[in-house]
Order: C-alpha cells, then structure tokens, then sequence
C-alpha cells in the first residue's frame, strides 16, 4: 500500500456523504476465525461443501455438528482486531453508517459496532427445526450431538448454510442500504459469493465508490475498485481511520 493510495482513500472517505463497510472472513482471520478459502487449519480438514450445504446438515447433523461444535470453541476465544475497533470508532463518528458483514462470529459487536447487518446470519444463536425455539448458543450444551430441543426438534445455528436463501429481511436492508451509499468499504472479502457481491456493484451503479482492503488483488479489485489497499485489514484500518479523524 503506497502513501499516496492511502491519502486518497482518506480524501474519499472524509468527502462521502454515507458510507458503510462490506466485511468477509479476512478481517477475522487475525483473530484466529478460520476463512473458507486457502490453507487454513479447519477447513484443511473439512471440505466446507460438505460440511456447510444444508443438505449434509440434514442428512448427517451429528457429522455436521462435529466440524460446528470445534468451530464454536475456536470463535469463543476470539477476540475483535485492530480491524473491527476501527469499523466502530468511524461508526461512533458519524463516519460509518453501518457494516454488513459475511461473518457470522459476532466481532464487529463485541468491538462496539451498533448497526450490524449480518448477511449470513449469526453463530450466537441456534433454532428449533420442528418448534422453531430459538436459544443462545451459549446456554446449549453441545456434549451430546447433534443437539436438540426440550421438544425433540433438531438444533441449528442460524447461519445461512450453503442452499439456504438469505432472510428476505436481511436482503432488503442491505440492498437498500447499498442504494443510499456513495462510499463503500470493502474489507477482507473477495466478493464473490453471491448475492452479498452484488452490494458493490449496486453502489458503482449509482455513482459511488469502492475502496478496497484486501491482503491479494481480488477479481473485485481490477472490476469496481476505485483505491486498493493491500495488506492487513487490522493495520491498514487503524491508520486509515485515525487519518480521516485528525483531517476533519
């Protein structure tokens, strides 16, 4: 990343009108969330179609719930990065008006963040399939899998798996978000998981611009990106954000 791109992504972002920040898996890795892509420990070991398509849910929830409950122990110990503290110090100056995020770890909240939108769901929470109960996972004891309900029903996290539609809810806010933003972050994504990638291209439609934070180019870097900074989310976010602080 070059002073140069840095300086005009801090000139974009202090001139936006309402800005907001599409994250994925990347800014949690330096927290120790393993990503799907790349070589990294879980998912060396479970093929995430596998293990995260609805269908082998169903077919095998005991098997499923193996990968889950590891899974679980790991983002219990995470803790938010340099990364998700910046996010929410630009939210709590007005200068964010909220993340939408592939993430299900719940990072951006621990970190202070108020608006979230969590496009694939969240880890912090599971539902009955057969009464439709909902629990903190926190308070279900995963000892015995897969884990089921008082009413016999089969426990799921409210993740949207692969196969499963995005809550209508949670689609139409983020569209609608996307179509007031003149400035979108995007962080640690390489936005091509459909349809959280299309947000995006939904603001270069209207005008808008793209600053991307990524460690490798990305297909979004040489389509819609407008400044790319490559590196570490939780270092460049940081400096990114202190500067637009101190030029205002």
């Amino acid at each position: 990343m070059s002073e140069r791109d840095l300086e005009l992504a801090v000139k974009a972002l202090r001139d936006a009108s309402y800005v907001l920040a599409l994250t994925g898996a990347g800014i949690s890795t330096e927290s120790g969330i393993p990503a799907f892509r790349g070589s990294q420990g879980l998912w060396e070991r479970y093929d995430p179609e596998e293990y995260a398509h609805i269908s082998s849910f169903l077919r095998n929830p005991k098997k499923v719930w193996g990968m889950l409950k590891e899974l679980y122990g790991i983002m219990k110990e995470a803790q938010p990065n340099p990364a998700h503290e910046a996010l929410a110090l630009l939210e709590e100056h007005g200068l964010l008006k909220g993340v939408i995020t592939q993430n299900v770890d719940g990072l951006h909240q621990r970190a202070g963040s108020k608006r979230v939108i969590e496009f694939h769901g969240s880890g912090e929470t599971l539902i009955c399939l057969s009464c439709g109960r909902v629990f903190k996972t926190d308070e279900v004891s995963l000892e015995d899998l897969p884990p089921t309900c008082p009413c016999g029903g089969l426990l799921k996290p409210q993740i949207v798996f692969f196969g499963e539609p995005i809550p209508p809810q949670v689609l139409d806010e983020a569209f609608q978000e996307a179509d007031k933003c003149d400035l979108m972050l995007v962080v640690g994504t390489s936005a091509q998981v459909y349809p959280a990638a299309q947000l995006p291209y939904k603001v270069v439609e209207r005008g808008g611009k793209i600053v991307e934070v990524n460690l490798e180019e990305t297909p979004l870097t040489r389509e819609l990106s407008t400044i790319f900074l490559k590196g570490s989310a939780s270092q460049i976010l940081p400096r990114l954000v202190k500067r637009v602080l101190t030029s205002l």
